[in-house]
């Protein structure tokens, strides 16, 4: 099979012919439909993710796929179910590591891995869907899509007509903006370094943009939009500087979300921390995939996306081939994409 390879840090993926080995227990072998590209894929190519002594490997964690053979011991899917292919654990076994052959030597990836052909899979990292289940909406339920619902859903504690501020609009970014809209957050802002962001949140009825590569963040909340503090902020960078600039800006009341991850061994300082005692108490929290569990959650968001209420077609900006990967993560990395999905 054709697999996507991160053989060295901070290199191009390599396109390559992979082998597959035997089924151990609670392992699913699933022909991979469709994949999406995360946040989480650039920062193992950079090395983040603890990952460096194991390349190469596989990538990818979300996906939608069809069940083509079972291991022993699997009981919650069937071979020919369709299913989503995520990385929080559900229901099933957690199998050991999966195994392929790449150039006459093992190599891994994690329980679940998507940008390639077929995927040897933990039993917990899938969760049957209806047939009829769009591809695209199986892959961002992956991860996307869920973990967005559910930051907004089981993190966020947001009321109707609470402000939200989201800090970097690619793909995670666009996501939760539906999910804040789902809500009826008021008002919703979106900020970034890149300017053609304006147009996409723009499109995707923001209220406020801040490009914050060319404006204060603060002054312009205050001064032009007049907004003194923000309800719910959601940083999705990961960046130092951002988060040190923006973790003052929450009202009295004020929850901070951290969905994007520092640099390993990075540090944020808080000046002036005693603003963290204003009004009621404002908090800072880290997520996981925003408490997001797929054995009890993709069944609700396939039913609300079946009645119209949640949409994915702004969220997908490209449709690309495992063959062009790199392009793809290319465009991610220069912020001029939302979701990418990749075909196979």
């Amino acid at each position: 099979m054709k697999a996507a390879i991160l053989e060295k840090i901070n290199e191009p993926l390599v396109i390559a012919n992979v082998e597959l080995t035997d089924l151990l227990v609670g392992q699913v072998l699933v022909k991979v439909l469709v994949s999406g590209i995360c946040g989480a894929q650039l920062q193992e190519i950079a090395g983040h993710k603890n990952n460096v002594k194991y390349v190469p490997h596989l990538l990818g964690h979300e996906g939608c796929g069809i069940v083509e053979k079972i291991g022993s011991g699997v009981t919650t899917v069937k071979v020919g179910d369709k299913v989503v292919m995520h990385w929080r654990k559900g229901d099933g076994i957690e199998s050991d590591f999966p195994k392929y052959i790449y150039n006459g030597k093992t190599i891994g990836g994690g329980k679940i891995t998507t940008l390639s052909e077929y995927s040897i899979s933990s039993e917990n990292r899938i969760t049957s869907v209806p047939q009829d289940t769009p591809n695209e909406l199986c892959a961002l339920l992956g991860c996307g899509l869920s973990t967005a619902l559910g930051t907004i859903e089981n993190e966020t504690n947001l009321k109707m007509g609470e402000s939200v501020m989201i800090i970097g609009i690619g793909g995670l970014g666009i996501n939760l903006i539906n999910a804040a809209q789902l809500f009826n957050a008021s008002p919703i802002i979106g900020v970034d370094i890149h300017e053609n962001k304006r147009e996409v949140c723009k499109t995707l009825g923001v209220d406020f943009y801040i490009n914050c590569k060319e404006e204060n963040i603060q002054e312009t909340l205050q001064n032009k939009f007049g907004i003194k503090g923000v309800d719910v902020i959601i940083d999705t960078s990961g960046n130092k500087k951002s988060l040190e600039e923006t973790i003052p800006l929450l009202s009295g009341k004020g929850r901070y979300i951290l969905v994007g991850q520092l640099k390993p061994g990075e540090s944020i300082e808080l000046k002036n921390a005693n603003h963290l005692f204003d009004g009621s108490g404002k908090s800072i929290k880290a997520t996981q995939g925003g408490q997001f569990s797929p054995s009890e959650d993709i069944k609700r968001y396939i039913s609300l996306h079946k009645a119209g209420i949640l949409k994915i077609d702004n969220i997908i900006s490209h449709k690309m081939k495992l063959e062009q990967i790199n392009d793809a993560i290319d465009l991610v990395k220069k912020g001029q994409a939302g979701r990418i999905i990749i075909n196979m």
